[in-house]
């Protein structure tokens, strides 16, 4: 059996250039933080490592109103104002740090369909609440639906599954391809009618024909492992149905006990036995093509266990 690393994880300062400044939730301390338990428990040393890249104008495009980002770049110049109702204000060099998200996603993607690696994990990325023509909830740019947009115009892939654990819905994403009937979406997320951004009912399985190929799992506060192992063989039977071509996974830690801005339960095992199972499950159906964006969190050793439970998983020999 080869040795060489098969998972590729993306670092880099640039990468951690996004963040919102030191007393903002989505602040300076996150990337540095994961850095420091990524190399305390040893998993630097079982992973490649990739570079953080810039995404250029037409990537952003395939999803992004050319209007929309010219707003962004204005706000990026200028480093003054909010970009959304509240939650994400402008910084110098704002255009540029959601840029480098994107275009490290979209390496990362590459690096994957080339066969470099066989599953790649982007710390800063999974900003799944931003639309096409406006930030939201701490997201510029929308790194998983350019991520879907480009896997489809660049690498001929149609049937993705986009899983996401992030105690918030991921309402950019859902709407938008709401009415996809090759985007599978399995999305956990606290109740809407608790927490931001108030959507992603049971009753939202997708419109037209895309009808029943989006699968939203509303817990309501507190639910822990329990509720969420409760409901994963249906979502993983959904999954296998599905067939997917290609593997996203958004893996937020801020549905860990104890975030900050959110009322969900669960330990790091709900991220590691997700990335496992995803894992076997792209190994069953797209020679294990899987690529991992770290979404939110807001407590820093819960993101950091989180995510380093989420790479262990990936780097472990098949059962």
């Amino acid at each position: 059996m080869s040795t060489e690393p098969r998972v590729r994880v993306y670092l880099g300062e640039s990468l951690g250039a996004y963040q919102f400044g030191p007393d903002h939730p989505f602040g300076s301390r996150r990337y540095p933080a994961f850095v420091e338990e990524l190399d305390r428990r040893g998993l630097r040393q079982r992973v490649q490592t990739g570079t953080p890249a810039l995404a250029p104008q037409e990537i952003l495009e395939l999803f992004h109103d050319p209007a929309y980002l010219q707003r962004v770049r204005d706000a990026s110049e200028s480093g003054e104002g909010l970009l959304d109702l509240g939650d994400t204000p402008a910084f110098r060099g704002v255009f540029e740090a959601a840029s480098t998200v994107v275009g490290t996603v979209i390496a990362a993607i590459d690096a994957v369909m080339a066969g470099d690696c066989d599953q790649a994990f982007v710390p800063i990325a999974g900003l799944h609440h931003a639309r096409r023509d406006a930030a939201s909830g701490f997201c510029v740019f929308n790194d998983p639906a350019i991520a879907i947009e480009y896997l489809r115009a660049r690498h001929d892939i149609g049937r993705i599954a986009y899983v996401d654990i992030d105690a918030h819905h991921a309402d950019g994403v859902f709407y938008a391809f709401e009415n996809d009937p090759l985007l599978f979406m399995a999305d956990f997320h606290e109740d809407g009618r608790f927490l931001y951004p108030g959507t992603g009912s049971a009753e939202e399985s997708g419109t037209g024909a895309a009808r029943a190929t989006k699968l939203n799992i509303p817990l309501p506060p507190g639910a822990g492992d329990t509720a969420f192992f409760s409901a994963w063989p249906r979502v993983e039977e959904f999954l296998d149905e599905a067939r997917p071509e290609f593997v996203i996974l958004q893996c937020g830690a801020d549905s860990l006990e104890k975030d900050p801005l959110t009322h969900l339960a669960y330990s790091t095992a709900v991220h590691a036995q997700t990335a496992r199972r995803l894992k076997a499950l792209a190994e069953r159906h797209c020679k294990g093509r899987l690529v991992a964006l770290g979404g939110g969190g807001y407590q820093l050793r819960n993101l950091s266990a989180a995510w380093c439970e989420v790479i262990a998983a990936l780097v472990e020999d098949p059962e």
